[in-house]
């Protein structure tokens, strides 16, 4: 790691800089929102256009996050969820950072010296039409020195918005940027691995309740609640809390299934009233598991966990539930609209469409068409229609979270995409939301 900059005026400016980075992370819990914040940060000391971060699983470098604000105009970013990986070698620059474990400079990657240990791969910006020319690259690594990732920042920016070299300030920012970002890293990695190591645990009950499900089910459930907040002009501060809290709540919503029987959970036909009733309780069983919530997080997982079922017109479950401390024997009547809070409108919207687009044991995952006509045939009366709008407004972004998170799927449960009729549908909504501008 190089030594801190010899400037005191610079010093002071990073040290300063590093504990306000410290203190936001501090507050974040969810690690897209974690990797979200460490790349504004990172870009807005270091006057970057661009940056990603990859992080390090089964011993690649996966590509995690990324921002570019010359490309991605959208706040709801498709591109977030892409799915590559590469081997952490010498045959790129961030394995070569992340091997070597050393800052990696480039001022141009377009006229780069011949003795430079790495190369630059234009790859992306011959896809794009994006022009890369100043690059910073540093590996993250735990106080173990283990890596967890790469941090990677591009085309530093002037006063001018010229692409210019990163500055030498900037060279010696990253590294301890990085090291503080680490443990606000590491700390999210391991609390979405104990979420689905939790799920694994349903998973042996309920076959349908998989990692991929609720991976799925959580993102779609945040990128949901990003577009509602931008159609409802929701401050960013809040905006970016509260999806902070939705992404890792959605993923809890059937943890009360580990109160139900196997006979129910794994009956391959549908269920008999009785059945039917006591599957219910399954929302009751996890919201009992947030009673004594200390969070704001917990709390949120709780209200979504009891509330996922309901219906906006009323027909949904358990409805009002008296005491969660004592022993719950009957349902209520079923809240409707507003009444059901916004986080549980959302992951009720996010958990059928992930029910119908996968397979299950008594049907095959339906194509995009069928199940977008349904969704707008229930909107107003199963889903909210205001959730049901923002939906369709980001299908890119919703059909890029699916095959991200289908990697382990068997060939024959993946989705079955139909684009087109997607896009009609989203032309359409847009074409409503104008006229009525």
């Amino acid at each position: 790691m190089p030594e801190l900059c010899p400037c005191p005026k610079v010093h002071e400016d990073i040290v300063n800089e590093i504990i306000r980075v410290n203190d936001e992370l501090a507050q974040l819990k969810d690690l897209d929102a974690i990797l979200d914040r460490v790349l504004t940060r990172a870009r807005k000391v270091t006057r970057a256009d661009a940056g990603t971060i990859y992080l390090v699983e089964d011993g690649r470098l996966r590509f995690s996050y990324v921002h570019n604000d010359t490309l991605f105009t959208s706040s709801v970013n498709k591109e977030v969820y892409a799915n590559f990986s590469m081997p952490m070698n010498d045959d790129s620059i961030v394995g070569y950072a992340a091997g070597h474990r050393e800052l990696i400079a480039i001022d141009d990657a377009y006229d780069m010296p011949a003795d430079s240990p790495v190369r630059f791969n234009p790859a992306f910006d011959i896809k794009t039409g994006y022009r890369t020319r100043s690059i910073l690259t540093f590996p993250i690594t735990t106080s173990q020195g283990s890596v967890v990732g790469v941090i990677q920042i591009i085309n530093a920016k002037d006063d001018n918005g010229e692409s210019v070299p990163f500055s030498e300030e900037a060279r010696h920012y990253l590294p301890l940027f990085a090291t503080t970002a680490s443990v606000a890293i590491e700390r999210a990695i391991m609390t979405r691995e104990l979420i689905l190591r939790m799920i694994q645990m349903a998973e042996l009950r309920d076959p349908s309740e998989t990692g991929a499900h609720v991976q799925r089910v959580g993102a779609y459930s945040a990128e949901i609640y990003h577009q509602w907040a931008l159609n409802k002009g929701v401050p960013e501060h809040e905006l970016k809390k509260f999806k902070d809290h939705i992404r890792i709540a959605a993923m809890l919503h059937d943890v009360g299934k580990v109160g139900i029987s196997d006979a129910i959970l794994k009956k391959p036909a549908k269920l008999d009233p009785d059945e039917f009733a006591t599957m219910q309780f399954h929302t009751v069983f996890g919201a009992k598991l947030f009673t004594n919530s200390t969070s704001e997080l917990d709390a949120m997982s709780g209200e979504i966990a009891l509330r996922h079922h309901e219906k906006w017109n009323g027909n949904g479950y358990p409805g009002r539930v008296s005491d969660l401390h004592g022993t719950v024997k009957s349902l209520g009547q079923p809240l409707s609209g507003k009444a059901i809070p916004l986080a549980a409108r959302i992951c009720a919207l996010a958990d059928v469409f992930d029910a119908l687009s996968s397979r299950r044991t008594y049907k095959p995952p339906w194509p995009d068409e069928k199940i977008i006509t349904v969704i707008k045939e229930d909107s107003g009366t199963h889903f909210d229609p205001d959730v049901v709008e923002s939906f369709l407004s980001i299908w890119d972004v919703v059909t890029a979270i699916r095959e991200k998170f289908t990697e382990n799927l068997p060939e024959d449960e993946r989705p079955n995409p139909q684009d087109d009729a997607a896009k009609k549908v989203a032309e359409d909504i847009e074409r409503k939301r104008v006229s009525k501008d």
